[in-house]
């Protein structure tokens, strides 16, 4: 239960940082960039911040949305009771990989960083981690 009740704190901080660069993109307020740490407005700027016309971090508020409702939810549903924690790790496997994916084009393609960036690749990573080890926990108790 405190592996489930961490990973919704973590995934709370997620979405919290996601509608933040959301905000960020859709008010064009650099100043909302701290500055002189890294350098979020060149990365918010790029042309890999969206897909599809979309800002990638709405994509991320989304995921982090998800597994929210997962973990509120689950116990209410028999089917979600019974495949939540597949889901949650699904989700924060899909967003964990990406993120690794948008940190790398930081680094080695805009060569610029955004500290929100990487703590919504650091919060994905950590729900992905513990959504591994509850997959595991559960399991073992299976057999």
């Amino acid at each position: 239960m405190k592996l489930k009740k961490a990973t919704l704190i973590i995934a709370c901080l997620g979405v919290l940082d996601a509608i933040y660069l959301s905000i960020i993109k859709f008010t064009n307020n650099k100043a909302m960039c701290i500055p002189g740490v890294g350098d979020c407005w060149s990365v918010n700027n790029s042309r890999y911040s969206e897909f599809l016309g979309i800002p990638i971090s709405i994509f991320g508020a989304l995921a982090y949305l998800c597994i929210i409702g997962l973990l509120l939810f689950s116990k209410k549903n028999k089917i979600l009771a019974e495949y939540a924690s597949i889901f949650i790790f699904g989700i924060s496997l899909a967003g964990f990989l990406f993120s690794m994916y948008l940190t790398y084009l930081q680094f080695a393609v805009i060569n610029a960083v955004c500290p929100f960036c990487i703590l919504s690749a650091c919060t994905m990573t950590t729900v992905f981690i513990l959504s591994l080890i509850n997959l595991v926990r559960e399991q073992k108790e299976l057999t």
